[in-house]
């Protein structure tokens, strides 16, 4: 691992200073400066010197970000909540059971106790080739290399949403659920917020797909907003892996379903993970 300054920021201001002197023309994945919070999945790609920030800021102490809040409208999970707090949370179990289902299938008890839900979204694609520099062609690591995947190991790839550059899987769980139920994310910037469809979080490859999101370098995930309704309740998330234990998704499914008792299905909300990108 390469060597990184660490910055513990516990309020806006300290998170701006952080990033005043970033290269703001960088994608946010190859920034110089990166938010860590539980540190699962940075800390892995930079042991595999896959990322390698000059600055890490911890925002793990910032207050306000780990509630789980009934609104007006239904349901709000802070970013910095942890996967196992929301998972084993009542109310989410009870009203929203393919958000708790999600969370528990998507990793080990270990990971689960440490990581947050903004980082759960925000991790990034398991491709093996990806993840191991020794591939000089990926356009996720080195845009305009090559993508070493469509001709090599690519059965836990995508096949929805691909591009001819690139073919690497989401691999998250969680983002499944909150797409089924249209869930809305909250993001926060200097002295500015805005809110907006979780649907449209994250970019598909095309010619470019070390951008993997529509966030600016120093904008971070501060909550999600979950819609309330009978569909909720009614949902469920269903996972097919190669093993029972801690794995990622061949083919998984988040669905909710408005259908009144006894009556006809009037919508069906499905999300489908595994298989794009």
């Amino acid at each position: 691992m390469r060597p990184f300054v660490y910055v513990r920021a516990d309020n806006q201001s300290a998170i701006s200073r952080a990033f005043g002197a970033s290269d703001r023309r960088a994608p946010p994945v190859s920034a110089d400066t990166q938010f860590i919070a539980g540190g699962t999945t940075i800390l892995d790609l930079m042991k595999l010197d896959v990322m390698q920030p000059s600055t890490l800021v911890d925002i793990s102490a910032v207050e306000g970000l780990k509630n789980v809040e009934q609104t007006s409208d239904g349901l709000r999970l802070g970013a910095l909540a942890r996967m196992s707090d929301v998972a084993d949370n009542p109310l989410v179990r009870r009203n929203y059971p393919v958000i708790a289902e999600s969370l528990v299938l998507a990793a080990s008890a270990q990971l689960r106790n440490m990581a947050t839900l903004g980082g759960n979204v925000l991790q990034r694609r398991r491709c093996t080739y990806f993840r191991d520099p020794s591939w000089a062609a990926c356009n996720k690591r080195a845009p305009g290399s090559g993508c070493s995947a469509l001709d090599g190991f690519n059965r836990s790839h995508a096949v929805l949403g691909v591009s001819p550059h690139c073919i690497a899987t989401y691999p998250g769980d969680f983002a499944q659920a909150l797409i089924a139920l249209d869930a809305l994310v909250e993001t926060r910037r200097g002295g500015e917020r805005r809110t907006i469809p979780f649907a449209r979080l994250h970019r598909p490859p095309a010619d470019r797909p070390d951008i993997e999101t529509n966030l600016a370098q120093d904008e971070m995930l501060v909550g999600f907003l979950l819609p309330s309704g009978d569909w909720t309740r009614r949902s469920r998330y269903l996972k097919i892996r190669d093993r029972e234990s801690y794995e990622f998704a061949l083919a998984s499914a988040a669905v909710a379903l408005d259908m009144p008792p006894g009556g006809p299905v009037r919508q069906a909300r499905i999300a489908l993970g595994g298989v794009a990108t």
